[in-house]
């Protein structure tokens, strides 16, 4: 080979390797510019939903604990019709704005629709005295929580507070939790046996929930993360809400 021939074949192999780098510049470039925009817009998402709806049967205690929360105080309440929001400080970490959502059958979804998409974390409030003839009712009530598509997306955190464990023969979160667990294996079996019946080609994939190929629990709910843990609102002891709200905001 000439010596101009090395010459062009020099400054062909620079030029490629320069077109090579320019090119991993641009992809590095457009890459964190991509990352910047997600950060943004995930960020932006996050600080939006600054919302705990508290969730859960009528006379499970929500207002109760709503008014201890909001009005460090108990305040007389009825089975309401419409919802209670308050603003609430939680120290270091700026506000949430906490909502009792009417437990009442009629009007119980509508409400929970108005405020989900601004939810940071659902707070679902159970009576641990009553849960035995209760269990069906909040299994159901619950099972709607978790596979609503909004609280799928949004994957804001969720406590299942056992309340009123100041009663002598109220059930502890742990005993809850499993018996919770065993009627929502029988209800997903239920629901999921209704949907393929009546869906072509039977998407049990889509509305799953939980883990296939075992039995329900808690900590197969992905992409969400559920937390148990006890309360008495009558006995003034939320420690354990007050904690789960300092890491939630």
């Amino acid at each position: 080979m000439s010596k101009k021939d090395e010459t062009l074949h020099s400054v062909f192999d620079s030029d490629g390797k320069t077109a090579q780098w320019g090119t991993i510049l641009v992809a590095l470039i457009v890459g964190l510019i991509s990352l910047a925009v997600f950060l943004f817009v995930w960020r932006r998402g996050r600080v939006s939903r600054r919302g705990i709806c508290l969730v859960g049967l009528c006379e499970s205690g929500k207002t109760l604990i709503f008014s201890q929360l909001i009005y460090k105080k108990a305040i007389e309440s009825f089975t309401s019709m419409k919802e209670n929001v308050g603003v609430l400080d939680i120290a270091n970490k700026g506000t949430l704005r906490l909502v009792d959502v009417p437990g009442h059958e009629r009007v119980r979804q509508r409400f929970f629709d108005t405020y989900k998409n601004t939810a940071r974390g659902i707070v679902f409030v159970i009576d641990s005295f009553s849960l035995n003839k209760d269990i069906r009712d909040v299994a159901e009530y619950l099972y709607n929580v978790l596979t609503d598509p909004v609280v799928s997306s949004n994957r804001p955190q969720i406590l299942i507070l056992c309340n009123k464990q100041d009663h002598a023969l109220a059930k502890g979160p742990q005993v809850i939790q499993s018996v919770l667990e065993k009627e929502m294996n029988v209800l997903r079996n239920t629901q999921t046996n209704q949907l393929e019946a009546v869906a072509e080609g039977g998407n049990r994939k889509s509305s799953y929930l939980g883990q296939e190929g075992k039995n329900f629990e808690f900590a197969d709910v992905h992409p969400l993360r559920i937390e148990f843990a006890g309360a008495s609102a009558q006995a003034e002891d939320l420690e354990n809400l007050k904690k789960w709200l300092q890491s939630v905001a």
